[in-house]
């Protein structure tokens, strides 16, 4: 069954069990104000004197008299020794109980049937004035019962009208209130038939559904994005390794050319080669290595540990000084602990410092300061135009002045990666004294929620 289907069975059961529960309560209060009616009427005492009249009369035929008195009201007497003396009225056959009532005790009510077949309710009470007899009082309940059939018939028409009517209710209801989920199961089936995700759901109100159209929203423009990233990343990929590759088939096919001609390279010259093929390989592998940092999917959750951040820095401090030993380092690093990804940050911390190392001139100084989770290192370097700061943490992007240099212009985008994902920020600026500023802001504790 449908959603649709299920919400309108469900309001049509609830509307039901609600009707259904009203209509027997309304019978009942009903049927018993009827019968605490009729038991009032039959409460009331008999005269004496007709008890008297009725005893006297005891065993004897009284031709014409009534089957009922003028109130609508029987009666009659029971004797100890069962015998009934109705003069003249309707019949009801005492029983055991009743019989020993007339020697006394507490009142009986009961429903029965007379000698003729009518339906009745029977009062019994002891008749004081007289020892040994009770007096029965009883009324017909026939036109109860009539007025109780025909009030379970309306009311069982108002019901099933009732539940009919929900039942639509409940279909316009359910197709009114599931029609932005329909739009949603649309978009989705559109989605996984054409692979498109620029498909958008509107938003009406902001209702849970309305929620959830917003949540999917955000969903597929970031599934969006990310797919665009991932095309550009391979597009960028494809173009930066199509040069290096490009040198080494040419390199390699000049040594090819050589060996099958018969006419063997000059030796410097075929060193020289081989160098450059040996640079190449290693340009290749940098970046190979760059993208697969890049790319790496990893799971905050099961890779963020408690880090000792400053702990970090320092290693990469060291690492720094061994690639720049010319360099004077100036170092400050208070202990900041917090929580992330170990691997990722140390990259961040590496990648920071060799950049100051490779622009920093000969005998210049790195200075690297770590105070309440703000990691600065400065370098005096040449620093970088301020049209060219936007794009400094953009894939494959670098400095027309540095291309010449080594690298593959994907450090600063891995360092950007990697403070995001442990919750922090980045910037990088050229302050007026010279040089360039890298700027890492980390959280205390936990990088991500």
């Amino acid at each position: 069954m449908s959603l649709r289907g299920r919400l309108t069975l469900l309001i049509a059961v609830a509307v039901a069990v609600a009707i259904a529960v009203c209509a027997g309560a309304s019978w009942l209060v009903v049927h018993n104000l009827l019968r605490r009616q009729i038991i009032e009427s039959i409460e009331r005492p008999v005269p004496a004197d007709q008890v008297e009249w009725a005893l006297e009369a005891c065993g004897h035929s009284l031709g014409g008299a009534p089957k009922w008195d003028p109130s609508g009201r029987g009666w009659q007497v029971i004797r100890a020794d069962g015998r009934v003396c109705s003069g003249g009225y309707a019949q009801v056959t005492p029983t055991p109980a009743e019989m020993a009532l007339a020697l006394g005790g507490e009142p009986i009510t009961r429903s029965a049937v007379t000698d003729d077949g009518t339906p009745v309710l029977v009062y019994t009470v002891q008749c004081r004035p007289h020892p040994g007899v009770a007096v029965s009082t009883f009324r017909s309940v026939e036109d109860m019962d009539a007025g109780l059939r025909v009030l379970g018939a309306v009311l069982a028409v108002v019901s099933a009208v009732g539940v009919l009517g929900a039942a639509l209710a409940g279909l316009w209801l359910a197709r009114t209130a599931l029609r932005p989920v329909g739009r949603l199961t649309s978009a989705v089936e559109h989605i996984a038939r054409t692979d498109d995700l620029e498909v958008r759901i509107p938003v009406e109100g902001t209702d849970e559904i309305a929620r959830l159209s917003t949540s999917f929203n955000t969903m597929t423009t970031a599934l969006s994005s990310s797919r665009e990233r991932q095309r550009q990343l391979i597009s960028d990929a494809g173009h930066e390794l199509r040069t290096p590759l490009t040198s080494l088939r040419a390199n390699i096919d000049l040594l090819l050319r050589s060996e099958n001609t018969g006419r063997p390279l000059d030796p410097d010259a075929k060193r020289r080669l081989l160098v450059s093929v040996k640079e190449q390989f290693e340009e290749m592998s940098s970046l190979i290595g760059d993208l697969l940092e890049l790319s790496r999917n990893a799971e905050t959750g099961e890779l963020s540990t408690d880090v000792e951040f400053h702990e970090v820095v320092a290693a990469a401090v060291e690492r720094a000084r061994l690639r720049g030993p010319g360099l004077r380092f100036e170092v400050e690093l208070r202990p900041w602990p917090m929580h992330g990804d170990a691997r990722g940050l140390a990259r961040a911390a590496v990648n920071v410092l060799d950049n100051a190392v490779k622009f920093s001139p000969s005998g210049g100084t790195v200075t690297v300061r770590l105070r309440d989770g703000e990691l600065t290192v400065l370098d005096e370097g040449p620093g970088i135009p301020a049209d060219e700061l936007p794009h400094v943490f953009d894939r494959f992007w670098r400095s027309p002045s540095a291309r010449s240099l080594p690298g593959s212009g994907l450090g600063l985008a891995i360092v950007a990666q990697a403070v995001k994902d442990a919750g922090g920020e980045v910037t990088l600026t050229s302050p007026p004294g010279g040089g360039t500023l890298v700027t890492i802001l980390l959280p205390h504790g936990p990088g991500r929620v």
